[in-house]
């Protein structure tokens, strides 16, 4: 009986687990996050009044089906509803804003990446080669992520968050050949 429990219990936590990666919003240009697309559990031990959950993925194929190496690749930056969330806020126009600028500090080494691999010369070991270049943009991700709240003192400093704003818009505008 226990067994049998145990396999429902596992089969349980993977299809929430699959569910939960089929929610996802992915970044659009003209399309602004809304405090109904953050629908996670506020954690109640933490002192800020939200949190973005947002992340990078990609996928590659690499072929010599026409005689000589060719790499595609496609790159996303996804919110993910059901991981973000909001308690009560006094001005949520502007922690909105902030949150957002979460999701395009995403959006921006999404685009750093497709940058790298669209420059990436295929070499020998092109799976080494690309895992390094994911780590390697992730971890600036996470720490401009990191910096932002930082130097903003998440969003409680409005002069900081607004040169984060134009920072993060200039970025944006110099990455716009790696738009999707």
């Amino acid at each position: 009986m226990k067994k049998l429990f145990f396999a429902f219990f596992l089969c349980g936590m993977i299809l929430n687990g699959y569910s939960q990666d089929k929610r996802k919003i992915e970044w659009a240009e003209k399309v602004r996050l809304s405090w109904q697309d953050f629908q996670g559990t506020p954690d109640e031990n933490i002192d800020f009044s939200a949190n973005t959950n947002s992340g990078m993925s990609y996928f590659w194929n690499y072929s010599t089906s026409t005689g000589k190496p060719e790499l595609t690749h496609e790159v996303k930056s996804n919110f993910y509803p059901d991981l973000s969330w909001v308690k009560e806020v006094n001005n949520p126009e502007y922690l909105l804003a902030h949150e957002q600028l979460h999701f395009d500090i995403t959006e921006l080494h999404v685009r750093k990446l497709r940058k790298r691999l669209t420059e990436y010369k295929v070499g020998r070991s092109v799976r080494q080669d690309l895992k390094k270049l994911y780590k390697k943009t992730e971890a600036e991700r996470v720490a401009m992520q990191n910096r932002f709240d930082k130097e903003t003192s998440h969003s409680q400093i409005k002069e900081a968050e607004l040169r984060w704003r134009q920072l993060i818009a200039s970025r944006l505008a110099e990455y716009e050949d790696y738009t999707r």
